[in-house]
């Protein structure tokens, strides 16, 4: 298993307790916070925020420095995690999902999916 960081922490493992505190949040309604603001507004508001925070390291990483491309990506990752929680995906669910993919070339995994891997195919 690879370490990140540091020797006493798994990679995901902070990812996974982000999770958890979104959950927290989606269970208590009287919960005041960014979190619970954002799981109210619903797919459709945390999915503003996705498309926005994807911008933003699209463009940190065409010309900022590498702290801004980091901060954008930990906002992008936050805000897709709300997105899920939205609709109640795990962040377990999207694990298996990319393991299922591991090790199968992108071109060929595209190419299976119904409507030949969408509009990306030529």
């Amino acid at each position: 298993m690879s370490e990140c960081r540091s020797p006493n922490r798994r990679c995901g493992e902070v990812l996974e307790a982000l999770e958890g505190v979104i959950a927290a949040r989606k269970a208590d309604p009287t919960t005041r916070s960014y979190t619970r603001k954002l799981l109210t507004s619903g797919p459709e508001g945390a999915g503003e925020k996705v498309t926005e925070e994807a911008g933003e390291l699209v463009q940190a990483a065409c010309g900022e420095t590498d702290e801004r491309v980091v901060a954008e990506a930990a906002d992008l990752l936050y805000h897709m995690l709300v997105l899920l929680a939205c609709r109640t995906v795990s962040l377990a669910q999207v694990e298996d999902e990319l393991a299922r993919r591991f090790g199968v070339s992108g071109l060929d995994e595209k190419a299976a999916r119904p409507g030949g891997g969408g509009k990306d195919t030529p």
